[in-house]
């Protein structure tokens, strides 16, 4: 496996080594040891989500509050999906910069996502399917949204017509956000990782 740090702090990008034969294929998708080694801290496995998707479908920008929050590791396990990863930790020298990662069928990378960020997709193929670790259970009262079209966000979608949940699409702008407390903090986000190193 190789990992890739991100230009936003503590997100990875992650390249499975594939084994093909005239069989098929064999690969290691997930090891604890090896991401543990890389973020600081084992990821607390608490549940597996499977999403499946049409083509020109846009979910996000999705995130949990922190504490706990919800870490996650994403892969695409058949067609194709932009991966979108969004900096929404108030105070945060990053704060608002996105990154994007296909994930897809073919190259099989997945992505690290810590607690505090904001996260999306766009479907690139029809029934793309994500698989997704989590940290910690769906907490409805503690799950979030900001529009995944927010100009200040400035998002390049690979969709002429994204279509998005009536959830997404009554989401509050990044700036409204901000301006009613709901984002996470950047000093909070960091004092809870610290908190899970000093765990092991």
């Amino acid at each position: 496996m190789k990992f890739r740090e991100l230009s936003i702090e503590g997100v990875f990008e992650i390249t499975p080594q594939q084994h093909g034969d005239p069989r098929g294929m064999f690969m290691e998708w997930y090891r604890f040891d090896h991401l543990a080694e890389v973020v600081g801290h084992p990821l607390n496995l608490a549940q597996a989500n499977l999403s499946v998707s049409q083509r020109g479908v846009v979910r996000g920008i999705h995130f949990a509050d922190v504490p706990r929050g919800q870490a996650k590791y994403v892969t695409c396990v058949r067609g194709a999906v932009l991966d979108i990863i969004v900096d929404i930790r108030v105070g945060s020298p990053t704060f608002g910069r996105w990154e994007g990662v296909r994930l897809d069928d073919v190259d099989r990378r997945a992505v690290y996502i810590p607690e505090g960020m904001g996260h999306g997709f766009c479907a690139l193929t029809d029934d793309a399917t994500l698989s997704y670790l989590c940290s910690e259970t769906y907490n409805p009262t503690g799950e979030h949204s900001v529009h995944p079209l927010d100009p200040d966000l400035g998002i390049d979608w690979p969709a002429d017509v994204p279509l998005l949940s009536a959830r997404d699409d009554a989401a509050p702008s990044l700036a409204d956000a901000v301006a009613s407390g709901l984002l996470p903090d950047y000093a909070a986000c960091m004092e809870f990782t610290q908190s899970l190193r000093v765990k092991q």
